[in-house]
């Protein structure tokens, strides 16, 4: 392959490219649908044209043809009135007229299957033009959709790629973070709160306890000191044996206080 050649097709490859880019599907289906109404009306006038010259030739052809048909009675009524040379004449004029007439009959059967064939080729432009006006509705339609779309993938790329876009995923996770530290806190909280609850829950069962002690002691050395015949020896040395037994069990108590 030559390098003139090979230029030429480098060319017309770009130019094919750049046609290909700067095509707009909405406009040049417009522009279809002008060119094919401007084809119609050149069809039409064809048509019109056509028809036209098969009149023209079906009037010349009648006219010959009558022609001929006077010429014939004629020539028959001069060979009646036994002047031959002029039936003669009459035959020549009628053959002329016959060979005219001969020669118009065969253009005008040929005008005729042509006015056919146009009209045939109107009527199926006049279908794809109204077919061509309906599909254009939706492909516009179809074109301006696939249009948005493309744009709408385009912004949602972009947006993927920008900065922004992963600034505000970062402030997402934060917030999540957040939401998790407060509730860790919360629920921190509340164990607290169970637990010194459940210590004072506790004291407070020990302290009745002992109070309820105390009470017990307290009624039952009144109730000795109260006896009677009781000498002074025995209620001292039972008052000290029930101090030593309730020191003992205080010390036992708060023993295990402590080891709480």
């Amino acid at each position: 392959m030559g390098l003139f050649d090979r230029i030429g097709r480098l060319i017309k490859a770009n130019i094919n490219d750049l046609v290909s880019k700067a095509e707009d599907p909405e406009k040049i289906l417009e522009q279809s649908i002008v060119d094919m109404q401007e084809d119609l009306v050149q069809l039409r006038q064809a048509v019109a044209t056509a028809i036209a010259t098969q009149k023209r030739t079906q009037k010349q052809f009648n006219q010959a043809t009558s022609e001929s048909n006077t010429w014939q009675q004629r020539a028959q009524l001069a060979l009646q009135k036994g002047d031959e040379s002029l039936a003669r004449e009459a035959l020549v004029r009628k053959k002329t007229h016959s060979e005219t007439a001969g020669t118009l009959k065969t253009q005008l059967e040929a005008q005729t299957a042509q006015v056919d064939t146009l009209k045939k080729n109107l009527v199926a432009l006049e279908g794809k033009i109204s077919e061509a006006k309906t599909k254009k509705n939706m492909l516009k339609a179809r074109a301006n959709a696939a249009k948005a779309n493309e744009q709408l993938q385009s912004s949602l790329n972009s947006l993927n790629a920008t900065s922004s876009m992963a600034a505000f995923e970062r402030m997402e996770e934060k917030v999540l973070q957040m939401e998790a530290r407060s509730q860790a806190a919360a629920e921190l909280a509340g164990a607290g709160l169970e637990q010194q609850f459940a210590q004072l829950e506790a004291g407070s069962n020990v302290d009745d306890e002992l109070e309820a002690m105390k009470a017990q002691l307290t009624g039952g050395s009144i109730s000795q000191g109260e006896l009677p015949g009781a000498g002074e020896t025995s209620s001292s040395s039972s008052s000290n044996s029930s101090k030593k037994a309730v020191d003992a069990e205080l010390e036992e108590l708060r023993s295990q206080l402590n080891q709480m």
